[in-house]
């Protein structure tokens, strides 16, 4: 199986920058944008005040936007490239703010990370599908849902989906 490119990438970001100590603004190394590994798909996301909210719901709004931008110019961009394109772009906006410290920085990376593959997962679900709410559940809760999707022989979002719509009224 091959390794996730986006991984790789995040994984040497960390490795050759995380030193426990405390840099300026260039510290932050990130990969080469229209390099043979990164394409410039999305320009320079620090112009045009891409990516610069600190809410998590703001750019997770802002990751949906830059996603689908990056499937209008190319509609056959892979996942994974749509990953990287968006880490490198991001990761160039969070190298300039000034005035953050490298914990800080590194701290952004990986809340863009996980929001990013979180939105991803969501758009590579199957068409129709729509999510409208999160919920979280109680361990044991979530296990007895679980017990119940494989003896009705379902997956848990259609035994979830289930009961939601029969909740409704519906």
């Amino acid at each position: 199986m091959r390794p996730r490119i986006g991984f790789l990438l995040a994984l040497f970001m960390l490795l050759y920058c995380s030193t426990g100590q405390s840099y300026g603004a260039d510290t932050l190394d990130c990969p080469e944008i229209g390099s043979g590994s990164v394409p410039d798909l999305i320009g320079d996301a620090s112009g045009g005040g891409l990516f610069t909210t600190d809410n998590r719901v703001d750019l997770a709004n802002e990751i949906n936007e830059a996603i689908n931008r990056l499937q209008i110019a190319n509609p056959n961009i892979s996942w994974s490239d749509v990953q990287n394109v968006l880490i490198a772009a991001y990761c160039r906006v969070v190298a300039r703010k000034s005035g953050l410290a490298a914990t800080e920085k590194w701290g952004r990376m990986r809340q863009f990370e996980s929001i990013l593959e979180r939105q991803i997962a969501a758009n590579m679900m199957p068409a129709g599908t729509l999510i409208i709410a999160n919920v979280p559940l109680p361990p044991d809760v979530y296990r007895e849902l679980k017990k119940q999707a494989v003896v009705s022989n379902q997956t848990m979002a259609q035994l979830m989906a289930a009961i939601l719509t029969r909740a409704a009224g519906k």
